[in-house]
C-alpha cells in the first residue's frame, strides 16, 4: 500500500485506507449497496462481506476525507485482470455527494494509476442511469467501448444497460 497522500483543490485529503477506516468506508458503501441503483452486488449484504469485498487484498484502497477527517469517498484501484491482462486497471469508487470527493478521487485515481505504470483504466460495468458517473467518466476522457444490454437489474427502472469504459493513460493528453 502507498504511503503517500495527496491534498485536493476541493480541501479534501486522498490517503490510502487504514484498518481504523473501515467504520466510515462503511458508512458509506451501504447505503450505496442497499439501493442497489449503481453497484451489482448483492444489495443484502452485510457489513462483513461488504469490507471484505472493497478491501480485498488485490485492492489498493484510499479515502477522501475532510480536514475534520470525516471519510467522504473511497475508492480501490486494482489490475483489471490477471496475467496478461494486468497491465489494465480498474477501480471502483464511492462518493458522498457535495463534497468535490468524486472527481477528485478519480483524478487521483488516474495519477496513481499511470504511476503504477497500467497502461490504461476500464470499467467493466458502469451502470447507464448512473448519470453523474458517465459524466464524469467522460469528462476525464473515458469512452464508452461498449454496451451490455439490459445488464443491470435497476431496482425502480428495471434491466437497464451497462457501460464498458475505457481510457489509455499513455497518450499525451489522455
Amino acid at each position: 500500500m502507498p504511503s503517500s497522500s495527496a491534498q485536493t483543490g476541493s480541501n479534501l485529503l486522498i490517503r490510502p485506507a487504514q484498518s481504523l477506516d473501515r467504520e466510515g468506508i462503511w458508512r458509506l458503501l451501504s447505503p450505496v449497496l442497499r439501493k442497489g441503483e449503481t453497484y451489482a452486488l448483492p444489495r443484502h449484504w452485510g457489513r462483513q462481506q461488504t469490507l471484505a469485498y472493497w478491501m480485498a487484498v488485490e485492492h489498493r484502497v484510499y479515502v477522501a476525507q475532510t480536514h475534520d477527517h470525516e471519510i467522504v469517498g473511497t475508492f480501490y484501484l486494482q489490475a483489471n485482470q490477471k496475467g496478461g491482462g494486468s497491465h489494465i486497471a480498474n477501480a471502483g469508487f464511492v462518493a458522498r455527494p457535495g463534497f468535490g470527493a468524486g472527481r477528485a478521487m478519480a483524478e487521483e485515481a488516474l495519477a496513481e494509476a499511470t504511476k503504477l505504470g497500467f497502461r490504461a483504466m476500464q470499467f467493466n460495468f458502469v451502470v447507464s442511469t448512473n448519470l453523474r458517473a458517465v459524466d464524469l467518466w467522460k469528462s476525464l476522457g473515458f469512452r464508452v467501448i461498449g454496451t451490455l444490454p439490459g445488464a443491470f437489474d435497476h431496482p425502480s427502472e428495471g434491466y437497464v444497460d451497462a457501460l464498458v469504459m475505457w481510457k489509455d493513460l499513455l497518450s499525451p493528453g489522455a
